[in-house]
């Protein structure tokens, strides 16, 4: 058996067997597009273009992640990393790149086109390696520090890139207001902040949700998830705000994906949502996911945090393990073009999912360089808002115009497994593939 393919559940001690029949979200419908009515879908709208633009401008002119929407823990079953592993991964918030320098590699080469995100990397890095734990866990921890001001100011700053430098100048705010918190800034800061305004004027449902995330059981989480929070939380306008594709923006989603989910699900964006929340929270012990918790609360807990927060990994970090980290404002194809290394590990996230709707060339030149780059026994692991992603089938390499998955080697099994244990749940599809020799 191949080493990657090892996994059982006995590895995961706190993962609850599901109900097919009640607890599973509904991943794949009777009538669902076929690959070929996927590939041969109508042009754009109106609309469509419209909704893209919105996107576009947003994403083009904000920091979009304030903390990552990926489950490292299933990340690092998957890719099972070793001293030897040069990984390059998408830096979104730097949350999941931190998580995986832990496993000790040679090197991890954080990639994001967009400057931001790469900027917010910067930031923690500056922390880890010039501040104490208590302070470090104050800014990255309860979003707040009442002396943040001083402390980029006097610490901080001087460990900063250009960008980074007057990215953070005018926003060093974020960090300091006592009522507010760093997670409730950045695009999906801003839908986490809106729905704690909602919760305001709606307290039934606001001391549900706070007994929710303090329950020790998955049979107390059912009861008050059950009889609580879903007879209040699921309302018409709830179900109406997530379906709107400027809350998929500000998310993080774009367009393409939003079409991915609605063209799966019978009961279209909102339903799949309905039903994602509902696994969390019926399926999987919310003491330990602090993704959900960090936007519900506004901040985390020493008990209920990335890994990367807590005081012996900040440690670790702090002793040299920060400094195996690269990071690069580029496309991924910009980088693996422009390195000499191989690169063993590849998490992509779910950006190909965009690429393939607007840009299908970019795409096919990103998975060239990508096998270009690769190590002979390369792992790839990457997310879509599509069980089965129609691209998959539809890209040719080279001038033979090999099929993509002449070159790969997936791993359903392994990867549906690891998908019941995602503390996210929000990704119809998990992929994990080997580049073939």
């Amino acid at each position: 058996m191949n080493r990657h393919q090892a996994v059982t559940a006995d590895a995961y001690p706190d993962v609850i067997s599901c109900d097919p029949d009640r607890d599973r979200p509904e991943r794949r419908v009777a009538g669902r597009p076929s690959l070929n009515t996927l590939a041969s879908r109508a042009k754009p709208t109106l609309s469509d273009r419209i909704d893209q633009q919105v996107f576009n401008a947003i994403y083009s002119r904000a920091l979009v992640y304030n903390t990552c929407w990926e489950d490292p823990a299933v990340d690092r079953l998957a890719l099972d990393l070793q001293p030897d592993d040069t990984l390059m991964v998408i830096t979104s918030a730097g949350c999941n790149v931190l998580d995986y320098a832990l496993t000790a590699p040679k090197r991890i080469h954080a990639v994001d086109a967009n400057p931001r995100q790469n900027a917010l990397l910067e930031l923690k890095l500056a922390a880890i390696r010039r501040l104490a734990h208590a302070d470090f866990f104050a800014i990255f921890g309860h979003g707040f520090h009442p002396e943040f001001r001083a402390i980029y100011q006097d610490v901080l700053r001087e460990e900063l890139s250009p960008f980074a430098l007057r990215f953070w100048d005018r926003r060093a705010a974020w960090f300091g207001n006592p009522n507010g918190s760093f997670y409730f800034h950045g695009l999906s800061g801003i839908v986490a902040r809106l729905f704690h305004a909602y919760l305001k004027v709606r307290p039934r449902l606001a001391a549900s949700v706070r007994d929710l995330f303090e329950t020790d059981s998955i049979d107390d989480q059912r009861l008050i998830y059950d009889t609580r929070v879903c007879p209040l939380i699921w309302t018409p306008s709830v179900k109406w705000t997530l379906s709107r594709q400027l809350t998929m923006s500000m998310l993080g989603v774009p367009h393409p994906q939003r079409k991915e989910v609605q063209a799966q699900h019978l009961r279209g964006v909102a339903g799949f949502v309905q039903d994602a929340i509902e696994y969390v929270f019926r399926q999987l012990p919310i003491a330990s996911n602090y993704f959900w918790s960090v936007y519900l609360r506004g901040r985390y807990t020493e008990h209920c945090c990335p890994e990367y927060l807590k005081a012996e990994n900040f440690d670790r970090l702090k002793a040299g393990l920060v400094d195996r980290l690269v990071l690069h404002t580029s496309t991924v194809t910009e980088f693996l073009q422009g390195t000499d290394e191989r690169i063993s590990k590849l998490v992509l996230l779910d950006h190909m999912d965009w690429m393939s709707s607007y840009h299908p060339e970019a795409l096919a030149e990103e998975w060239q360089a990508i096998l270009a780059r690769a190590s002979a026994d390369a792992r790839i692991i990457f997310r879509s808002a599509h069980a089965a992603p129609s691209y998959l089938d539809r890209i040719e390499l080279g001038a033979a115009r090999t099929p993509l998955r002449d070159r790969l080697q997936f791993h359903p099994e392994l990867a549906q497994r690891l998908s019941l244990l995602d503390r996210v749940h929000t990704y119809a599809g998990f992929h994990i593939a080997d580049v073939r020799a």
